[in-house]
């Protein structure tokens, strides 16, 4: 999905955001990612196995297990695990199929669509929100960690 106000739409909707594959190793994508969009105002719900809480949040095994409506199933797994994925996303009523970057598996975004769900392929939620809602400054933009400026110390 490229259209700029369709994404604006699913991240000004949808604010409760199931994770699934987040780790709870702070150095990863999908934590720096969830960090994000929970600082943000979204309610983040971590989907893992391995672990009981992340984030200050009860870890869940499944989507099914969770408790409360989903409006975005945000996955950070490969892309061949994503089809029982999108399954379960269906199944609870989701509206929202997002594959983190590097996640392409059109076969399952067709059917996540066929059931009436949106379905992103290969975009960072946390990218996309800076990108459009103005957050940059998360990736070092305005924070002097990047500039153009050639550093004093580096002689020419």
């Amino acid at each position: 999905m490229d259209d700029i106000n369709t994404l604006r739409r699913i991240l000004r909707e949808n604010h409760v955001i199931a994770v699934v594959g987040l780790s709870r190793d702070w150095y990863r994508p999908s934590y720096f990612a969830a960090k994000y969009m929970q600082e943000h105002g979204y309610r983040v719900i971590p989907v893992n196995p391995k672990y009981d809480e992340i984030l200050g949040q009860r870890c869940y095994k499944s989507l099914r297990e969770v408790p409360e409506k989903i409006d975005i199933v945000d996955v950070f797994r490969k892309t061949q695990d994503v089809m029982p994925i999108a399954e379960e996303a269906i199944a609870i009523g989701a509206k929202v199929l997002w594959q983190q970057l590097g996640v392409k598996n059109e076969a399952a975004a067709a059917k996540a669509r066929a059931a009436g769900l949106d379905a992103v392929v290969d975009r960072c939620v946390k990218i996309e929100h800076g990108r459009l809602f103005g957050g940059l400054n998360w990736v070092g933009v305005n924070t002097r960690v990047i500039s153009a400026k050639r550093p004093r110390w580096l002689a020419y």
